[in-house]
């Protein structure tokens, strides 16, 4: 069995018991039982070396009877930076992955991983093929498009001219039709007459609508020759840009992350069935970002422009300033992502690294108190048990603002304070409390 931890936490509990609820008796026993405290006449030593001066802690107000001996410290509010802390990554500001549009063999050197390229630096050259000879029938198709402008026009003023000689046959006829009909009904005139004067309008009608049906047809025959032309165009800007992507350049200035196509490797473009080939994949790190994710309780007190300071995982800092801060929350975490870019014009820092990441803040008023002094009320709130201005304990709903190595910042307190440190577990609101003060340099 192991007793030893068991009697030792035995012991300890007796003397914890013996310092906070029995600290009077304590302290009279040990009076009683020095020479030096119960002899007030004694001399002192004389190795002033060796004695350490230790402040007596004080009671504010006098102790009611049966009061709790509780450890209380007087603690000042002080004005100290609220900035949010967070942890977060490095990532690059973009990353593309460069793709092939055209298919063909690669016939230029590859660039290496890690090289440096400026933007429309060429990665990858491909092989024109029958790409060439494409163009140069375009170009043709068009040249011939465009020679059947001057004799399709030409038809049109011809057309419209047979319209015109139709139309005044036609009126001709009429009229000669309306003078047989007159001598007819006079007895001047013959029947036979006036049915070959009836039959010429009939056939002049006729003219008539054969010369506007060539009309239709040579402006059709117009419009056939723009929608050949604008075909042969279509089919020059293909070619043009089927040769423009066998060069495949540099969107943007960065850092080659792989290796560009291999000399002789086959790249198959994008407009087949399958996926299109990877030519190189390029970031950018100057600036670069950092990502983290912000708590609900704390994203009202982020603000883009704000500055940022971020700790490196393996050391260093690096400096910048909010650039987005998202307006909805993630669906698992609750959490809002915010970024910040900084300048990195060494490259120094690569995506992918862990910082800690501090954005500044409006500043507060707070105290600094040790975590253990923090309970909670009969309803669940956060707070601290304080001491009342008649020596009864007081509990007083605070609001964390921020955790570090030395304590935790809180707010919801006056300006002074005495905040009861060791004991607040033992005492309500209203019970006496006898207090001893630690001395604290804040």
């Amino acid at each position: 069995m192991r007793l030893i931890p068991i009697i030792t936490a035995c012991l300890v509990a007796a003397l914890l018991y013996a310092i906070v609820i029995e600290r009077e008796r304590l302290m009279a026993f040990v009076q009683s039982s020095s020479p030096a405290m119960s002899n007030p006449d004694a001399p002192a030593p004389e190795n002033d070396a060796d004695v350490t001066i230790v402040a007596t802690p004080k009671a504010t107000t006098k102790p009611h009877d049966g009061a709790v001996a509780v450890m209380a410290r007087r603690s000042v509010a002080r004005e100290t930076d609220s900035a949010v802390i967070l942890r977060g990554e490095t990532q690059a500001l973009r990353q593309v992955d460069v793709l092939a549009e055209s298919s063909g063999k690669v016939n230029s050197p590859p660039l290496r991983k890690g090289a440096f390229v400026d933007e429309g630096d060429l990665l990858c050259q491909l092989d024109p093929g029958t790409s060439v000879i494409s163009l140069a029938e375009a170009n043709s198709r068009l040249a011939e498009a465009r020679a059947r402008i001057p004799e399709t026009k030409a038809r049109v003023p011809e057309a419209e001219a047979r319209v015109e000689e139709a139309k005044a046959q036609l009126e001709e006829a009429q009229i000669n039709a309306n003078a047989a009909s007159k001598l007819s009904q006079g007895g001047f005139a013959s029947d036979t007459r006036v049915a070959n004067t009836q039959a010429a309008v009939r056939s002049a009608e006729a003219g008539v609508r054969g010369a506007e049906a060539g009309l239709t047809a040579a402006r059709a025959g117009m419009e056939g020759v723009d929608a050949a032309i604008q075909s042969a165009e279509a089919a020059v800007a293909r070619a043009q840009t089927e040769i423009d992507n066998l060069k495949i350049h540099a969107p943007f200035s960065g850092l080659l992350e792989t290796d560009s196509a291999e000399l002789g490797a086959l790249l198959q473009g994008g407009g087949g069935g399958g996926g299109a080939a990877l030519c190189a994949t390029i970031i950018q790190l100057d600036p670069v970002k950092l990502v983290g994710f912000v708590p609900e309780m704390s994203v009202s007190r982020v603000e883009v422009g704000a500055g940022a300071r971020a700790r490196l995982i393996e050391g260093g800092s690096v400096e910048g300033r909010v650039t987005f801060l998202s307006r909805s929350a993630d669906a698992v975490t609750r959490t809002f992502r915010v970024e910040i870019t900084v300048p990195n014009p060494d490259l120094a820092v690569r995506a992918g690294q862990t910082a800690e990441i501090a954005i500044a803040a409006e500043g507060a008023l707070a105290h600094l108190l040790p975590q253990s002094a923090l309970t909670l009320d009969d309803s669940g709130v956060l707070g601290v048990r304080t001491i009342a201005a008649d020596g009864t304990a007081l509990f007083v709903p605070i609001n964390v603002l921020r955790d570090t190595s030395d304590g935790i910042f809180v707010t919801g307190l006056p300006d002074t304070a005495d905040v009861i440190i060791l004991g607040q577990e033992y005492v309500t609101d209203g019970i006496p409390v006898a207090p001893s003060f630690e001395e604290v340099i804040q």
